[in-house]
């Protein structure tokens, strides 16, 4: 069976080299780069199962190689910023990453993050296991949870995990409001706490935007401020 290739990119050697000591730990196989330069050259040869992207690469941004990747890739991205601002990770959900760690992080608690993306991944893009896939329809909106494939009014959405995770899970409890703890431990599989507070919105915006919807006058995904989300 072929190992699992995880891409580390940070131009801090001694943070690289820990990454890639603990997942190499975990039998995955470790592609380790210091700058974004290499990072997109590997990717035009090579595509991993997973990215761990520095947002502060000495050339080109971890930002860009994020946008970059999910023009053509929907493999899960973890970001790491070295500041503790929203901004930052507000600004690499939009662009399509599915988690983020707040440097200094903990070695083991990112590699939890890792398996966790890995194994939602990899559910996603089984094949199907019955005849009948595990498939959901509401107002043009099709998502099949067994081939991870999305569709509105016939014409397919590009998801990436996280995204599909949380359409999922709002098309599931469809005309039920999902609050935003449940949504992001049905997600992420951890706890809701304050410092998560723009995880959900910034999905749920980059989902509307994927599906041309609005806030003002949403047809699919509705905020119930205080409370959550729903779909009818």
């Amino acid at each position: 069976m072929a190992e699992t290739k995880i891409l580390v990119a940070d131009d801090e050697r001694e943070i690289a080299d820990l990454l890639e000591l603990y997942l190499k730990n975990e039998s995955y196989e470790v592609h380790k780069f210091y700058n974004g330069t290499e990072v997109l050259a590997y990717l035009e040869q090579e595509t991993p199962d997973l990215a761990i992207l520095d947002v502060m690469l000495p050339d080109i941004s971890g930002f860009t190689i994020c946008q970059k990747i999910r023009e053509s890739h929907n493999f899960p991205i973890i970001m790491l910023t070295a500041r503790d601002e929203e901004i930052d990770k507000i600004t690499g959900l939009s662009l399509g990453a599915d988690d983020y760690m707040t440097k200094p992080f903990r070695p083991l608690e990112l590699i939890a993050r890792v398996k966790a993306q890995l194994r939602r991944f990899t559910q996603y893009n089984a094949a199907p296991a019955q005849e009948d896939p595990d498939s959901i329809t509401v107002s043009g909106l099709t998502i099949n949870k067994r081939d991870h494939t999305c569709t509105l009014n016939e014409k397919p959405l590009a998801l990436t995990p996280t995204e599909f995770s949380i359409l999922w899970s709002l098309c599931k409890n469809r005309g039920e409001v999902v609050s935003s703890d449940r949504l992001f431990y049905d997600v992420w599989g951890e706890k809701y706490y304050s410092t998560n507070n723009n995880t959900i919105m910034v999905h749920i915006r980059h989902l509307r935007e994927k599906m041309n919807d609005s806030s003002e006058k949403p047809r699919y995904i509705k905020t119930v401020w205080g409370v959550g989300y729903k779909i009818d």
